[in-house]
């Protein structure tokens, strides 16, 4: 494929810097309302990104602009330190070149970084609404091809009906305030999740990182011990989303599993967060996930919000 670094007529790039959070962010919640009718992303979300180590943001990251106004955001990065590279991609419609030649130098850096890494290969994986903005039949005829589907599953809450629950006997939470209880909840997370499509480990400080542990509120992370069994789950939520409360993540050891932890934490979540005064909470969940956590959540509620595809392309370096 040939590739150009020079912008299509009438555009310009250059590279974000963290002044560039809020009008990103604006760029973003541009695309939800496109995508899926609300605004939903945050500048402080935005700003944890471009922040993140693993992002070198001269290099790494692209603004596209036409004329003055931004419409186009583009950023890389390379947690695997081998073949697999991320890839965040965001084009207002109407101008497809813009969104090639952000693809153009995406790709080009992504293989950079791949063989900087020693490998023969760069794995691009990146996340898309399944109605997006961007064109998807010249995505494919790049080369791009979707490989995974996940849910955003939402429930309303209402404080009368949605009450703390009862613990099964022998579980009681805690939350992870105290940094002993933060370092436990990401072996948790990292032992609970090693199966899983598209699990890559993750170092406490990485982790960290991930999530903007500097930001979050570790009162809205808990840990369940079972009595005989020892830690054994854990949840993860946090409360800065517009539209909703949202649940990250809830993870069962498999010795634990059977025993209803996952719908107990998942009821915690429902009763903490209408308790907050929030009506409405979400999740992800991959739909092809083994641990039949999507039937769980729908047990319990939750139903479709929205869908988001993990769209690959794999290219030599």
């Amino acid at each position: 494929m040939t590739t150009s670094s020079i912008p299509p007529s009438g555009l310009t790039v250059r590279a974000a810097t963290l002044d560039d959070a809020d009008a990103v962010c604006a760029l973003l919640n541009e695309i939800d309302l496109l995508e899926i009718g609300r605004a939903d992303t945050e500048p402080a979300e935005v700003l944890a990104d471009l922040k993140h180590p693993e992002v070198d943001l001269e290099r790494d990251s692209w603004l596209l602009f036409e004329g003055e106004r931004l419409i186009g955001y583009a950023r890389l990065w390379d947690e695997s330190h081998g073949e697999r590279i991320d890839v965040d991609h965001y084009v207002l419609p109407g101008r497809l070149d813009g969104a090639l030649h952000l693809f153009d130098v995406v790709e080009a850096r992504a293989a950079e970084r791949a063989a900087g890494n020693g490998v023969a290969r760069a794995v691009l994986h990146m996340y898309l609404n399944t109605a997006p903005t961007m064109d998807l039949p010249a995505l494919r005829t790049r080369g791009w091809m979707p490989v995974r589907r996940y849910h955003v599953l939402a429930r309303p809450l209402d404080a009368a009906a949605d009450r703390a629950p009862e613990a099964p006997a022998g579980v009681t939470l805690r939350d992870c305030r105290d940094e002993g209880d933060r370092r436990r909840a990401h072996a948790l997370l990292q032992e609970s999740f090693a199966e899983h499509f598209d699990f890559r480990p993750r170092t406490y400080r990485q982790w960290l990182d991930d999530i903007d542990g500097e930001r979050a509120d570790w009162s809205l992370v808990w840990i369940a011990h079972v009595e005989g069994v020892g830690d054994a789950a854990v949840l993860r939520t946090h409360d800065d989303r517009p539209s909703m409360g949202w649940i990250g993540n809830i993870g069962v050891l498999d010795k634990a599993r059977g025993q209803g932890l996952g719908s107990h934490l998942l009821r915690h979540a429902f009763g903490h967060y209408a308790a907050l005064g929030r009506d409405r909470i979400g999740l992800g969940v991959d739909t092809d996930n083994s641990s039949g956590a999507l039937a769980l959540y729908e047990r319990h509620g939750m139903a479709l919000d929205h869908a988001v595809d993990t769209w690959e392309l794999i290219r030599p370096v």
